[in-house]
């Protein structure tokens, strides 16, 4: 149908089609409740290194407080690329973004057009669905079945055809834990090459991976490596959200496009920050994963004896878990999650943004355990007194 022009929208179908996350009612729950606040992914842990504080007040001081080149700081480039895996080249294959969030829009930008199918597993990060979308790609989706979360190859073969131009993945998971394994990466690497899609990764989970696990990128993966976009992030690994440090990881080819559109979108990221980032110790990741171990096991031990089942933790910083053997099915996911914060002031985030279609995560509620020890044992104390 066409439309006069006063009878057509100040706003586009594809940004006017968002939805808005489904996570803003938990977010303004966090900020007006004196609740313990284990529902969004902001860390309690691990703390800011202070002396990346004092980096960042120095080069500011020094009046590094200008544009830096758009493909980010070098040493802070050379750190990340010392950082991964994959051999990697600073110069032609990093580029440092403003947070994991940008990398992901530039990685879609740069290899999808519109009209083009996204192949994305449900449940998964809530934004990738909606930053398909945004980008006019088609999202495709394919369910990973509980209680492990592992896609059955014979529905993800079906997802891929002519108009497949990308899959995005996430491993460590958020919000299932789930960490992707040799065997599972190979049977992707084989319908991307067989497709010629790109495989579009959020690895900014990568430092947190449990019981001898190690973590498995895309670009450790003949077949994949080749056709791989690593997203990456300091945020979680570095306790820092709020600077919005991101990195994409790729090839050369891959990495001067990609430059161009980041260059088009923010220019860059603050200067100072990421000077300061590039110029101190980083947290060995072995020691990072046995920390946030502890932490996984003790919201573990917590909320199974309220009654949730879940899969062991593989990954990542959060417990994706099934209430209803607590709710016997009688009550949904949100009403669960308000209903405990009245009760408890015990503040979870509802399954239901999560999924494919929001009826699928009536069960579940995601728990973030990158929280101090004090604070879990005073949900523990809350939850175990109601």
């Amino acid at each position: 149908m066409t439309h006069s022009p006063a009878e057509r929208s100040v706003v586009s179908e594809r940004s006017a089609g968002l939805a808005d996350g489904g996570l803003t009612e938990v977010f303004m729950l966090a900020r007006t409740r004196d609740a313990i606040d284990l529902a969004i992914g902001t860390p309690g842990h691990p703390e800011v290194p202070a002396d990346m504080i004092e980096e960042a007040a120095r080069a500011m001081r020094a009046g590094h407080n200008q544009y830096e080149h758009p493909m980010g700081d070098a040493l802070l480039r050379r750190r990340i690329a010392e950082s991964l895996s994959a051999a990697t080249d600073p110069d032609t294959e990093i580029t440092v973004t403003a947070g994991a969030t940008e990398g992901l829009y530039i990685a879609l930008l740069a290899s999808v057009d519109p009209g083009d199918e996204v192949v994305v597993l449900t449940p998964g990060f809530d934004q990738f669905a909606s930053a398909i979308r945004l980008v006019g790609a088609v999202p495709r989706f394919v369910p990973l079945h509980a209680p492990e979360w592992r896609f059955d190859p014979a529905e993800l073969a079906a997802a891929f055809n002519s108009r497949t131009r990308a899959i995005v993945l996430n491993t460590p998971s958020n919000p299932t834990g789930r960490v992707l394994t040799r065997e599972e990466l190979d049977h992707l690497a084989e319908l991307c090459e067989r497709w010629n899609v790109t495989a579009i990764c959020d690895e900014v989970y990568s430092n947190f991976v449990f019981d001898g696990r190690r973590h498995l990128s895309v670009a450790d993966v003949p077949g994949l490596a080749e056709r791989s976009v690593v997203v990456g992030s300091l945020s979680k690994s570095h306790a820092v959200t709020g600077w919005r440090l991101g990195f994409l990881r790729t090839d050369p080819v891959r990495t001067e496009v990609f430059r161009r559109v980041h260059a088009l979108t923010t220019l860059g990221t603050a200067a100072p920050l990421q000077m300061a980032a590039g110029r101190v110790d980083w947290a060995d990741p072995k020691d990072a994963s046995a920390q946030m171990a502890r932490r996984r096991d003790l919201a573990q031990d917590i909320f199974s004896r309220m009654g949730m089942k879940f899969a062991p933790v593989e990954g990542g910083c959060f417990l994706f878990a099934d209430i209803s053997p607590i709710t016997a099915g009688q009550t949904d996911s949100l009403t669960f999650v308000r209903e405990l914060l009245d009760r408890c002031g015990v503040l979870l985030t509802p399954g239901f943004p999560f999924f494919s279609s929001p009826d699928l995560g009536a069960q579940y509620v995601r728990i973030a355990f990158n929280r101090r020890t004090e604070t879990l044992r005073e949900a523990e104390r809350r939850l175990m007194a109601a």
